[in-house]
């Protein structure tokens, strides 16, 4: 089994764990800029890498994200499981605003964004019925459970393009399909993961009712951010105890993910575009030159 190494996704409140060895490092895409350096350390002896999705100081907005980019970075510096946390709205009476949900579906609303590494020249298709590593939402599970965080254990998210909020028609409609949280930044994310056979697991943390609550007022900056500054001592805690915890051998992934490229690729080696498998060195390396 190869050596464990945890990704976390997330934004301002996170990316100041205290870690040992810590340190900001450039880390080049041939996908282009991520959102911004990497800060690498240990955690009770395990590597830890933290990538801000906005950018220190939210410089990026949800549609000019590169996710690309992000995951590639993340591939390269040997990462093998990543932990996305997110801010969302909940479609759900039981959901309230600070609980945490270790979502396991998504519906992918977004249409402005790369959605994959591979395309002409290169075609792959990876299965997805099943996006989310079940070992690392179990994990995750069992550490917002150790901190008493409140959580929820499944959910489907919605990923909306943005960078506006739902019309209260969208939120209903939304909720009529059975969904459970509503954000903007998981998709492409989790699929172009899949591609990097990483594992994958996000843990949103409910900001708000978004927009169909008849008892709650429309959402708006100022409200999100207020729940967001308390989300933020608890997903610290979550980071601290899911590090403390994580296995130090990275295990098979029960679904696959790790290994999602085996049959995907269906493009003949003499056709693949040379300038496309370049830049899959990272992402697909492991098949392309098998």
């Amino acid at each position: 089994m190869a050596q464990s190494v945890l990704g976390i996704i997330g934004g301002s409140g996170v990316y100041d764990v205290p870690m040992d060895k810590a340190r900001w490092e450039t880390v080049t895409s041939p996908w282009g800029e991520p959102s911004d350096q990497l800060r690498m350390g240990e955690i009770n002896g395990l590597q830890v890498a933290f990538l801000p999705r906005h950018g220190r100081g939210h410089v990026q907005s949800p549609s000019s994200i590169n996710y690309r980019a992000n995951i590639d970075i993340l591939k390269r510096v040997g990462v093998t499981d990543v932990v996305s946390l997110s801010a969302v709205g909940s479609l759900r009476e039981e959901l309230t605003p600070g609980m945490f949900v270790v979502v396991d579906q998504f519906i992918d609303r977004t249409y402005a964004r790369a959605k994959s590494f591979f395309g002409a020249g290169c075609v792959a298709h990876v299965p997805f019925a099943h996006p989310v590593s079940p070992e690392l939402a179990r994990l995750a599970a069992t550490s917002l459970a150790a901190e008493a965080i409140p959580h929820s254990v499944g959910g489907t998210y919605v990923v909306m393009e943005g960078p506006q909020f739902s019309t209260l028609a969208e939120s209903n409609l939304h909720r009529s399909w059975g969904a459970s949280v509503i954000g903007m930044t998981n998709m492409p994310e989790a699929k172009l993961a899949r591609e990097a056979e990483l594992c994958y697991v996000t843990v949103a943390m409910v900001t708000d009712f978004d927009a169909w609550h008849p008892t709650h007022d429309a959402v708006d900056v100022a409200q999100v951010l207020k729940t967001m500054k308390g989300n933020s001592d608890m997903a610290r805690r979550f980071v601290l105890r899911l590090a403390a915890d994580f296995p130090r051998q990275h295990p098979p992934c029960p679904i696959g993910s790790d290994r999602a490229l085996d049959f995907a690729i269906m493009t003949a080696p003499e056709k693949r575009d040379a300038a496309l498998v370049s830049k899959l060195d990272a992402v697909a390396g492991r098949v392309l030159k098998g």
